[in-house]
């Protein structure tokens, strides 16, 4: 297996292949810190990075997994080109396998590489070991074809997590599922939980997540021209522009809508939904025609519970409601937001008429907001205190040469610490997500949960409209270096990302 992280394999490998003062200078390179004089970078393999692993609560319990990353054929019946598609998933299916455990538990994650090329995994929402993260290059060497990785790590919090693959494109492929932490502690005032995977999808029916990234780089052009391009998707709830792909098909729990997912309940029942936006470049938009939801958490933290008709999602975002159950049917609704299409998902509660996709609502109107828009639970709000470090991070880029970076800087793996955010451990840090864009960026901090504002939501992945500044707080106390980006996956494949930088 291999366990190596960058830095120590350039201690240990480059300096055989360097000259000594070439070898020196990628030293150089490697230990200088960006935005904040003085210092060394702390790496995966540090002793603060393990120290803060360490100080992790502990059950003293250890969940053990096993995934197989491999191309397979999927069914989605009629959606697909003759019934069946070739892409690539976890364990042969469509949602990877769900992963569970309780508060300071240790996951153990036995990773099989059986695709045609690298990968890894990213814990998304998980303040774990920076070793752990799954960043190729930045916290470890992308996992080569036939071979694996062991992954170890504390669950340090409740909530509704996922993972996935962070190589290139593949999390557009079936590379994802659900991670939920428990809290032993937790009231369970509801009779039922439903895990929810939203996805758009295209590949093996319209095309593949590269042929589309191609023709997203030849610009405003290419929309002419029609192909993938997302003409006309326009939602003033995101602030225009609603997303840049069109989608033949829109999943939920890797199913179509002519063929539901359906949980079975009694009239009365409260249902604890559990909806994460797995989706590259959809956001959704969820809702129970005459049913309404009470939101409880979004990213994993609780909020001051809230009622709303529609909740919409972000790409990388979660949201936990509950919902009580009518009598008869009922469709639980994903629409994607300024697109066309449904996922749909079902609640059977007794007899009636099934719902039929073709007779529901092309809108879920009234009261709908955002995870970005609620309130954190006095439970698990940011102590008041000074900000010690603040960073302008700077959303560029356009369509029209589909060149989206960060403070006018396009990220490159193999140069990731140009233009890093510098913080030290112990540092409270502001970062002023501002959108001077025409786009919409539901943006991701790994590592580490943030709270937008003195009393917003602690979130981990928060949507920044155009024309507007999100400014968001974290305590620095996640040592390592973590990867910030959009989490539109064409827009990171095309350089929205950079290096949040721990140094000493």
């Amino acid at each position: 297996m291999n366990s190596s992280t960058p830095h120590t394999i350039l201690q240990r490998r480059d300096f055989l292949g360097l000259s000594v003062a070439a070898a020196s200078a990628a030293l150089l390179t490697a230990c200088t810190p960006s935005g904040r004089s003085g210092g060394q970078r702390i790496y995966a393999g540090d002793a603060a990075v393990r120290a803060a692993e360490d100080a992790r609560p502990s059950s003293g319990k250890t969940v053990t997994a096993a995934l197989t990353a491999a191309p397979f054929a999927a069914d989605l019946g009629a959606a697909a080109a003759g019934g069946t598609l070739s892409t690539w998933g976890y364990d042969g299916a469509m949602n990877g396998p769900l992963l569970r455990g309780s508060v300071g538990d240790r996951l153990e994650v036995a990773l099989a590489n059986r695709l045609p090329e690298p990968t890894s995994i990213h814990w998304h929402g998980l303040a774990l070991a920076n070793s752990q993260d799954g960043v190729e290059k930045l916290t470890q060497e992308a996992t080569a074809a036939g071979a694996g990785f062991n992954y170890g790590f504390k669950l340090s919090h409740p909530g509704t997590y996922w993972y996935h693959s962070h190589m290139e494109l593949q999390r557009e492929r079936a590379l994802y599922g659900a991670l939920i932490v428990d809290d032993p502690d937790e009231r369970k005032d509801y009779d039922h939980e439903w895990v929810i995977l939203l996805d758009d999808w295209l590949d093996g029916v319209t095309g593949s997540p590269e042929e589309v990234l191609a023709e997203l780089n030849q610009g405003m052009g290419s929309m002419m021209r029609g192909g993938h391009m997302a003409m006309g998707s326009v939602s003033p709830f995101l602030g225009g522009d609603a997303g840049d792909v069109r989608y033949p098909l829109h999943l939920f729990n890797g199913r179509v809508p002519a063929d539901p997912d359906t949980l079975a309940a009694r009239p009365g029942d409260r249902v604890r939904l559990r909806i994460i936006n797995a989706a590259g470049d959809t956001a959704y938009r969820v809702g129970a025609p005459g049913a309404r939801l009470t939101v409880t958490h979004t990213d994993g933290f609780p909020v001051e519970p809230k009622d709303a008709d529609a909740v919409v999602l972000g790409m990388g975002e979660r949201i936990d409601a509950l919902l009580t159950v009518p009598a008869g049917w009922t469709p639980l609704m994903a629409l994607p937001e300024g697109k066309a299409g449904l996922a749909l998902g079902r609640i059977r509660a007794g007899s009636g008429r099934e719902p039929v996709p073709a007779a529901l609502p092309s809108r879920i109107n009234g009261e709908v907001f955002d995870g970005g828009r609620l309130t954190s639970a006095a439970s698990v709000r940011l102590p008041r205190k000074p900000v010690t470090v603040r960073h302008a991070v700077r959303l560029t880029g356009s369509m029209m040469g589909y060149n989206w970076g960060i403070n006018g800087r396009r990220f490159a793996m193999d140069s990731p610490y140009d233009g890093a955010l510098a913080v030290r451990q112990g540092d409270r840090v502001q970062l002023d997500f501002i959108n001077p864009s025409v786009m919409w960026h539901p943006m991701h901090l790994h590592g580490h949960t943030f709270q937008i504002g003195e009393s917003g939501a602690r979130k981990d992945t928060v949507i920044v409209r155009p024309g507007a500044t999100v400014s968001v707080l974290f305590d620095a106390d996640n040592p390592g270096q973590w990867l910030y980006h959009c989490h539109n996956a064409y827009h990171a494949a095309s350089g929205m990302m950079g290096v949040l930088s721990y140094v000493r």
